[in-house]
């Protein structure tokens, strides 16, 4: 049984018996039900209806983003294969200007580029 279901099932369950403890005493002893049992069960009304409105809102979302996340996911796939075959061109044609043993030279040291400064390290 998921949430939902056994909430409202609690919900059920306790509206009913609170109407029929307040029926059934009213009925055979002219007397009134004592406060605390209805607050009981008037509790346990209100948390089951509320934990089914809850549980009915995460379904929904949780529904939301797996399709947002499926949607993604194939725009994703979908961008990744058109930029992969321009780039697989290029990597191509770059490779067949320079000879296939193109050098690659790594970046020199930065000398007296930009340096971090906080606001305390500002002395000019």
């Amino acid at each position: 049984m998921t949430l939902k279901s056994t909430a409202i099932v609690v919900a059920a369950v306790s509206t009913t018996m609170c109407l029929t403890v307040n029926i059934l005493v009213a009925v055979l002893n002219h007397k009134e039900v004592p406060g605390v049992i209805n607050m009981i069960l008037v509790g346990g009304t209100t948390v089951g209806i509320m934990l089914a409105i809850v549980a009915e809102l995460y379904d929904r979302i949780n529904g939301r983003i797996t399709a947002l996340t499926e949607f993604l996911v194939a725009r994703l796939n979908e961008i990744d294969m058109n930029t992969n075959d321009r780039n697989a061109g290029f990597v191509e044609g770059y490779l067949l200007s320079h000879g296939q043993d193109a050098a690659v030279v790594p970046f020199g040291p930065r000398l007296g580029g930009r340096r971090a400064m906080s606001g305390g390290d500002d002395r000019s």
